[in-house]
């Protein structure tokens, strides 16, 4: 179902979107920090310093504000408000009220996420989201952490793309990749001492559905907790979502994709008050199964074809499934390219926009991933999506020409209702 008066462009939230553990830097006690360091490790690098946004995260408000955004969305470590189980740390959660009320003081509003993949090292010792009592210690942090900032924020995201290993699956992600994360995952194991050590980021096939079937029992235990708290404040989760694109023939593969790797989650988000989308790519489907890119087409970082009206297909069947508001949680490309990235901004934002009008539907806000060019997962940090470059050795932060690109798009939208222009520059 869609909204026949959506929202105006000019009053969504407008933002950047971030991740704690990308970010911030030194997330020693989590279960990523601990698979980054152990051997054999499906990771290139570890994240080490990351952005030093521990640190400097006034900065990163500081770039986001310059830019006249008026939403930034981030993630609230676990591993640091509860290093230990059991241990609050108070200094932690000292930090992410500081950052809340940073947010407001510069015209953000605060977007949090509360588990964007990463866990305590702790908490992946005892099987992760399998273990029985794992969606009540979920649910006892979120609601300790809307406890101390729920009152200022404009929205919590409880779990970050739970169905990103089924869509690379989907994908075609290679069978040695698969055997690299369950070396990991059996390495982390041995050296941890348990008989099982699980993370959400670290998933293999064998266990996509018990992982989905536990994470939305932690879903909604943690989205009574925050409503408990708060009622008031929406609640939702975010989903990778690609543009599935059936050409004569293709519906068959369209369809299984879609059963396989969203359909379930836009099931649970009937009951939300938002689903939020992340889009990154669109997928062509024949009666063959998927089909390849063409020959000369211009293709991102992680080989997927630059398709710009790929986010309009996506919000497009997110809303029409789940039939609640969207959030567009993340969308942005992987590039060192900045010029791909200055054309590709403009050209994805008109498209959505008018989809948005011409079809109705009801979109909460569009925040782009991101900031600053960070730890990238599995790649380490040679992909790279930022709208500034970080210096590996100072940590200065430095516009990409696409900074200033987003910010004028933005400008025109949030200054009238019409339809930014898409040149630009």
């Amino acid at each position: 179902m869609t909204s026949t008066a959506p929202r105006p462009a000019e009053s969504m939230w407008w933002g950047v979107a971030q991740a704690g553990h990308q970010n911030d830097g030194n997330n020693t006690a989590s279960d990523t920090w601990f698979l980054e360091h152990i051997e054999p490790t499906v990771f290139r690098e570890p994240s080490g310093d990351a952005c030093r946004s521990w640190e400097l995260w006034e900065e990163d408000l500081d770039l986001a504000a310059g830019m006249g955004l008026n939403a930034y969305r981030f993630s609230v470590e676990w591993a640091r408000v509860e290093p230990q189980q059991g241990q609050v740390d108070e200094a932690a959660l000292a930090r992410y009220d500081a950052l809340v009320d940073g947010c407001l003081s510069r015209g953000l509003t605060p977007l949090a996420t509360y588990s964007h993949f990463t866990a305590p090292h702790w908490f992946a010792r005892q099987a992760s989201w399998l273990r029985d009592g794992a969606a009540d210690d979920f649910a006892e942090f979120s609601g300790r952490v809307t406890e101390r900032i729920g009152d200022r924020l404009g929205a919590v995201i409880t779990l970050n793309e739970p169905n990103l290993p089924s869509l690379l699956a989907a994908g075609g992600l290679p069978a040695h990749m698969w055997d690299a994360m369950r070396e990991s995952l059996a390495a982390a194991a041995r050296l941890s001492g348990v008989d099982r050590y699980r993370a959400s980021n670290i998933m293999v096939p064998e266990e996509f559905d018990e992982f989905a079937a536990a994470m939305t029992a932690a879903h909604r235990s943690a989205r009574a907790a925050i409503k408990s708290v708060r009622s008031t404040l929406p609640v939702g989760l975010s989903i990778a979502i690609a543009d599935d694109v059936a050409l004569p023939g293709g519906e068959p593969s369209r369809d299984a994709r879609r059963a396989a790797t969203y359909d379930h989650w836009l099931d649970v988000a009937r009951d939300d008050d938002f689903i939020g989308v992340q889009n990154y790519e669109r997928t062509i489907h024949g009666p063959d199964g998927i089909v390849p890119p063409p020959a000369g087409a211009r293709l991102n970082d992680m080989g997927s074809e630059i398709a710009p009206g790929s986010l309009a297909g996506a919000v497009r069947y997110a809303q029409q499934v789940a039939g609640v508001p969207v959030l567009v949680t993340e969308h942005g490309i992987a590039t060192n390219d900045d010029a791909l990235r200055c054309a590709f901004i403009p050209e994805a934002i008109v498209d959505f926009l008018d989809t948005v009008r011409a079809e109705g539907l009801d979109v909460l806000g569009y925040c782009h991933w991101t900031l600053l060019d960070n730890f990238e997962w599995i790649f380490g940090y040679d992909v790279r999506l930022g709208l500034h470059e970080v210096d590996r050795t100072t940590f200065e932060r430095r516009p990409k020409p696409s900074a200033d690109v987003y910010r004028q798009v933005v400008s025109q939208v949030r200054s009238s209702a019409t339809t930014p222009a898409t040149s630009a520059t």
